[in-house]
């Protein structure tokens, strides 16, 4: 989208369930595990660049040699650095150890990463800093094999105070109040538990404390551990794991928010935040990937075995319709075919804004991810020029001439590259008025393929804050002197604050807040925003299940066309002179567009868990107050 926005991690998670040897012998390589590793991390970069993290474990090592190898970057290219640390290291060893490089059992002894479980992590920091210390996967270290425990996720949790309380009400004493290390030392405080219960299980049955090791990592019952960890849990996540005896986990939330996909096999166990990632990094079609369902957990255990259980009680599905429009490729075979479909859904409203004027209408996009559902949109007003010929020819069917008839049918929509977003300028003067000249060249426009005669048709994945459209884009298309410049989003007017793992958090932030605020004082209703103010603070010693979202009554006196009207006054600064006409999605449209990912909280206010409405809550409240805080 033109507006850049920080989104959700991408997990991957694979598990090797043949000895080293096989894949040496059939791919040529003990590395096979990490090199799939590489690709699913380097398919997925567009779900995080802030920072990359890979561990590894390898199975049925002797006492005293490491077992567990992680490395971690915030750098500004984290996977190729995650990465080249890896071969360095390999490469070192294989080097000044020429032995090994036909010994796969030495490789493995010796080299680290070397193993036959991987669990990988890109990240996008939603709030904080991007200090190396917040970089998944997290480690929670123990002597005891079965207490180590590594974590990743792409996940966040609305009410990360409530589990802090809870950790400490364990007796723990966290580290600190954040929802990946509370996440984690809840997940550890029970299997230390359930640990503790087999080793004592154990001895009752006459094992020794060495013999009780395979016992615990025969009977430990990860599924267990993770009802009892998530029991309280509140938000939008995909949580995977380690244990270090070799079982692991992928655990979704219940009401499906974040995605997560598997592709099992003899060969290999694997998961992934996007199903393409699966298809190319192991050539696998469409329907091998398989979905797994909100609530539910894929457990591996140490001896290669799988199940899929039910952790949570499924909410209803509220999948994020987000990962649809703009955050996941859309190299995915449903997700491409969904984003035309936006195009195409929205086209009705783009015809009536141009009156019908396909043939004086030029028809782009912006920025490159919104190019798919360009071609939907494109598809839909070449039916429409279709129609429109159909029409002519019958009209004139009795005096029809060659020469006419071919004049009609030479007709043809016109598409463009219009807007092109320029190398990246470098802000280096301060003071601001400079600054926002150079921000209005951040795009450049192509000349000469707009007339003033013709409407001029955007579509964008996605309209947040406006701020792009307004500083830059909209100032250099009027430089084309269209007729009418018409913006059309194919995601509906963002209105709430997401609390699920995108980078939303301000209400003052998105500009459809802002238009619904103009309109309440150009219409004498302003005083609405101190009632739901009053109604919102009365909320805040509620429980979360108690809590409501008033802030729908600062949008509710005014339609959508409305508010999207005020949005394109908002957009035009003074200095642009062509007519702007904003248009949005409509919610009924998006979920015909994605019937799978229902998900719209960011647009209705609908949220799918209750700690939803408490951040809508405190995100109005942050407002009215000036306080410039975040809501979660």
């Amino acid at each position: 989208m033109s507006d850049a926005i920080k989104h959700e991690c991408g997990i991957a998670l694979l598990r090797l369930r043949k000895p080293l040897e096989f894949y040496k012998e059939k791919y040529g390589t003990a590395f096979y595990g990490v090199n799939k590793m590489y690709l699913m991390l380097e398919k997925q970069h567009n779900r995080g660049q802030d920072g990359a993290g890979l561990a590894s474990i390898k199975l049925n090592t002797q006492p005293g040699e490491r077992y567990i190898s992680r490395v971690r970057s915030n750098q500004a290219q984290p996977i190729q650095d995650i990465f080249a640390q890896i071969n360095d290291r390999i490469n070192t060893s294989l080097k000044d150890n020429p032995a090994y490089a036909d010994d796969v059992a030495a490789q493995k002894k010796n080299i680290p990463y070397i193993g036959e479980l991987f669990l990988g992590h890109v990240r996008y920091g939603t709030f904080g800093n991007n200090s190396i210390e917040a970089v998944h996967p997290f480690l929670r270290q123990n002597n005891w094999m079965h207490r180590n425990l590594i974590v990743a996720g792409n996940f966040n949790m609305t009410n990360v105070s409530t589990m802090f309380e809870n950790l400490v009400e364990l007796g723990q004493h966290p580290k600190e109040k954040a929802d990946t290390v509370t996440v984690m030392e809840k997940i550890g405080h029970f299997l230390d538990s359930e640990v503790e219960k087999l080793y004592k299980k154990a001895k009752k049955e006459g094992y020794s404390k060495k013999e009780a090791s395979p016992y615990i990592a025969k009977k430990l019952n990860v599924a267990k551990i993770l009802k009892r960890s998530s029991k309280d849990w509140d938000g939008g996540y995909a949580m995977a794991g380690l244990i270090g005896h070799g079982d692991s986990f992928v655990l979704r939330d219940p009401a499906g928010i974040r995605p997560v996909y598997y592709y099992i096999d003899d060969e290999v166990v694997v998961t992934a935040s996007e199903r393409p990632v699966i298809q190319t990094a192991f050539n696998v079609p469409f329907e091998s990937v398989k979905e797994l369902e909100p609530g539910h957990a894929l457990i591996t255990k140490k001896d290669g075995k799988t199940q899929i259980k039910k952790i949570i009680e499924p909410l209803t599905r509220k999948a994020c319709s987000f990962e649809r429009i703009y955050f996941s490729r859309g190299s995915d075979a449903e997700i491409y075919q969904e984003r035309k479909n936006l195009g195409k859904y929205i086209m009705p409203d783009v015809l009536k804004a141009i009156d019908h004027d396909t043939i004086n209408a030029v028809f782009s996009f912006i920025p490159n991810t919104a190019e798919t559902s360009f071609y939907g949109m494109v598809e839909a007003a070449q039916d429409e020029l279709n129609r429109q010929k159909n029409e002519a020819i019958l009209k004139e069917k009795e005096n029809l001439t060659d020469e006419r008839l071919t004049e009609i049918l030479s007709h043809r929509l016109r598409t463009e590259k219009i807007a092109i977003k320029d190398a990246k300028l470098r802000t280096f003067i301060t003071e601001d008025s400079s600054r926002d000249d150079l921000v209005a060249h951040v795009y450049d426009v192509t000349y000469g393929v707009v007339k003033p005669t013709d409407n001029l048709v955007i579509i964008d994945d996605s309209i947040v804050r406006g701020t792009t459209l307004k500083k830059s884009i909209l100032t250099m298309l009027d430089r084309l002197n269209p007729k009418k410049i018409v913006v059309v989003s194919s995601a509906p007017q963002i209105r709430y604050p997401d609390c699920y793992g995108i980078d939303m958090a301000r209400l003052e932030d998105f500009v459809a807040f802002r238009a619904a605020l103009e309109l309440l004082k150009e219409n004498n209703q302003y005083a609405i925003v101190e009632q739901v103010y009053e109604k919102c603070k009365a909320q805040t010693e509620l429980e979360d299940h108690e809590v409501k979202n008033f802030v729908k009554e600062i949008y509710a006196p005014f339609s959508d066309e409305e508010i999207s009207d005020k949005i394109g006054e908002l957009l035009k600064n003074d200095a642009i002179t062509t007519e702007v006409k904003v248009i949005y999605q409509k919610i009924d449209k998006l979920h015909k567009a994605c019937p799978k990912n229902l998900g719209d909280w960011y647009f209705t206010g609908d949220y799918p868990t209750h700690g939803g409405n408490r951040v809508v809550n405190r995100a109005f409240i942050n407002f009215y107050e000036g306080n410039k805080s975040r809501a979660y």
